[in-house]
């Protein structure tokens, strides 16, 4: 009977055993998948907002420029690196401009051969490369030829629009301005435009965007520097 108690304690004890072993086992699994979480988010954070080489052709994502190449990689394709848009970054010729951004440098070497530009948030009075997009609410006033800005690159002077302003010939026309006169030989030749707030009786020039709220009247041919013009009236 003794002998009995004592194989069956036996078996509890092994038993008992077991089940601590499983359940440290099982304990030290939960505690390494919760630790590698963090890890695991963190990668897929970074994989879902896109950070990382690219196939040559592939689309970029929104929001992301192109900031490096190599040819190696996708099978001989070439790759493109992609990264968020930032304030003060060189990008390559490739890369698109994401709304709100301009060119303001340019190096005919950069990004493995293709051309890098350097990409900013507009401020006033800046040089901007002859490629570069004009945000709304910005005019260009001053122009410098090829070899003289943006290494090789045309260079524009780009200001806030405000009234009164002598702009170059091609420069936009903000939403409330009109133009009132004409400097054939300004803007190094290009030719430039009086730009001014709308107001009623200005004499406008041809082909000038009429602000909502007004409409032309009666016509001059001594406006515009003698290109002649139309009286400003409220509609």
């Amino acid at each position: 009977m003794n002998g009995l108690r004592h194989r069956i304690r036996g078996r509890l004890a092994s038993l008992a055993g077991v089940v601590a072993l499983l359940t440290a086992v099982l304990a030290g699994v939960t505690a390494g998948t919760a630790n590698a979480a963090p890890a695991r988010a963190a990668v897929s954070a970074q994989a879902a907002a896109g950070i990382g080489w690219i196939c040559n052709g592939a689309p970029v994502t929104p929001g992301y420029v192109l900031t490096s190449h190599t040819n190696s990689g996708c099978n001989g394709a070439g790759m493109w690196w992609q990264t968020p848009v930032r304030d003060g970054i060189w990008t390559c010729a490739t890369s698109p401009i994401p709304a709100g951004y301009v060119l303001s440098g340019h190096n005919p070497t950069g990004c493995d051969g293709y051309d890098s530009w350097y990409m900013r948030l507009p401020v006033d009075g800046l040089w901007t490369c002859g490629t570069s997009p004009i945000p709304p609410g910005y005019v260009i006033t001053q122009h410098a030829g090829s070899g003289m800005g943006c290494a090789n690159i045309d260079a524009w002077f780009m200001q806030r629009a405000r009234d009164g302003l002598w702009v170059c010939a091609g420069s936009p026309i903000p939403p409330g301005y009109v133009t009132t006169g004409h400097n054939i030989n300004g803007c190094g030749g290009i030719g430039s435009w009086f730009e001014v707030v709308a107001r009623p009786g200005l004499l406008v020039c041809p082909n000038v965007p009429i602000p909502p709220g007004y409409r032309l009247g009666n016509y001059s041919g001594s406006g515009c520097n003698g290109l002649g013009g139309w009286y400003l009236l409220r509609s």
